[in-house]
């Protein structure tokens, strides 16, 4: 992996935030990638494995989270609670890294204020072994450098997804620009990974869909961007269709092109179909299970 070259003088003021839960698979790769950042904070739920052994011979400042089972959920709790030298944060899964060259442009805008208040980074989400440029996900967008007292995760009411925002959006409190350099995302190792990952994922889904579907969503959607308000309408008709489902495939695999990315782009493609299935299928069962009641 190419590194940021940095010395002690030359370290970027911005304090990372990584939030962990038996992560000893990817931790040490995801810090040795921020080396250059001068405060980072490992925000671990009780992790059973090596992680917390592991962020401590990297450096990292590991503080503990307690989930109470509603809000606050592990970042915003971070964000409100942890105590930072510096006035922007930067946001990283475990299974992300920052490659050099994104290093060198978050070091350049922070050095170079330029009237932003916070950054969308675009994502490569890696698939059995490869970069998924097509399949409807490059490009992906995500507001993960910001200034910490302006930008907060929404909270959306469903939970299934685990102590940690997954699905949300910063809302942020000030104008947000776009950085050129991509960071990797290996969240998906293998397929047994996306379908543990999937199935929590889906129930989050079908607790949702009722609100999606009618566009009766909580919270001040107006500052998480116009293309993510745009993505959410979208999605509130798309609920709607029958057998969403293969149309999902069709999508993925057709209008996005996902037959680019040889058999990885078919199977992930077969798997997002199967999403939306099991979310539908959830959704269902919930609705019985009320009439049931």
């Amino acid at each position: 992996m190419d590194s940021f070259n940095f010395s002690e003088r030359q370290q970027v003021p911005v304090s990372v935030v990584i939030p962990v839960k038996n992560e000893e698979r990817n931790i040490r790769r995801c810090l040795e990638s921020l080396r250059w950042a001068e405060e980072i904070f490992v925000v671990d739920s009780q992790s059973a494995d090596r992680t917390i052994k592991i962020a401590d011979e990297q450096g990292g400042k590991v503080v503990q989270f307690f989930s109470q089972g509603t809000y606050p959920k592990k970042k915003n709790w971070a964000l409100e609670n942890l105590p930072f030298r510096h006035e922007w944060v930067l946001i990283v899964d475990a299974d992300e890294v920052i490659p050099a060259k994104l290093a060198e442009e978050i070091s350049a805008v922070l050095r170079r204020p330029n009237g932003y208040d916070g950054y969308y980074i675009n994502r490569r989400f890696f698939f059995l072994g490869r970069w998924l440029r097509y399949c409807g996900y490059y490009p992906s967008f995500n507001l993960r450098l910001f200034k910490h007292r302006l930008g907060r995760y929404e909270r959306m009411v469903a939970s299934g997804a685990g102590d940690n925002e997954v699905h949300e959006h910063v809302v942020l409190q000030g104008k947000a620009g776009y950085l050129h350099e991509d960071m990797l995302h290996y969240a998906y190792p293998d397929i047994a990974t996306w379908v543990e990952k999937h199935n929590r994922y889906s129930n989050w889904e079908a607790q949702l869909e009722e609100r999606f579907r009618w566009g009766d969503r909580e919270g001040d959607e107006r500052l998480i961007g116009r293309w993510l308000r745009h993505k959410r309408l979208l999605k509130s008709i798309y609920l709607r269709i029958p057998l969403r489902f293969l149309l999902r495939f069709f999508y993925a695999y057709i209008w996005k092109k996902g037959f680019l990315d040889g058999k990885p782009g078919f199977i992930f493609c077969v798997l997002l179909s199967f999403y939306d299935f099991l979310s539908w299928a959830k959704s269902f069962e919930r609705k019985i299970q009320r009439e049931d009641a």
